[in-house]
């Protein structure tokens, strides 16, 4: 079995509803999310997969929707405000941790077709949280 990782680092702010900690502020983080791809054959080049390709799928898509944007569960009561003067939002349905942060990641990229095995959301530089399914 083939498996190939890649890193992409990006900024994002969050705050945890229900959570008595410093993080049910509003806080930011400058994250590094590593992507995990496995296959048990390479294809014509001698890859899993091209290293920039992968990096270039996930970037369009933290760039999209997660860099620099705060996210937020869709009942902080916050939401409304920030929505109206214009802040950049991006609404979870459960509180927006690095474990769920791993696991939208992890399902984007598979989404797109891609043999993912496992998603590593570096949220400091000495603690991650990880996603890959049941069974995987």
């Amino acid at each position: 079995m083939y498996r190939v990782s890649k890193s992409v680092a990006f900024c994002y702010g969050h705050r945890l509803l229900n959570y008595q900690g410093k993080c049910r502020h509003l806080h930011g983080h400058n994250a590094r999310a590593v992507i995990t791809l496995e296959s048990p054959q390479l294809d014509e080049r001698g890859m899993v997969e091209d290293f920039s390709g992968v990096k270039r799928l996930v970037w369009d898509w933290l760039d999209r929707e997660i860099d620099h944007t705060l996210l937020l569960h869709r009942e902080d009561p916050l939401l409304p405000l920030l929505q109206d003067a214009g802040e950049r939002v991006y609404i979870t349905d459960e509180n927006p941790t690095a474990e769920v942060i791993a696991r939208m990641i992890f399902e984007y990229v598979a989404g797109q077709g891609y043999p993912v095995v496992e998603v590593a959301l570096w949220e400091t530089e000495t603690s991650h949280a990880s996603y890959r399914p049941a069974g995987g």
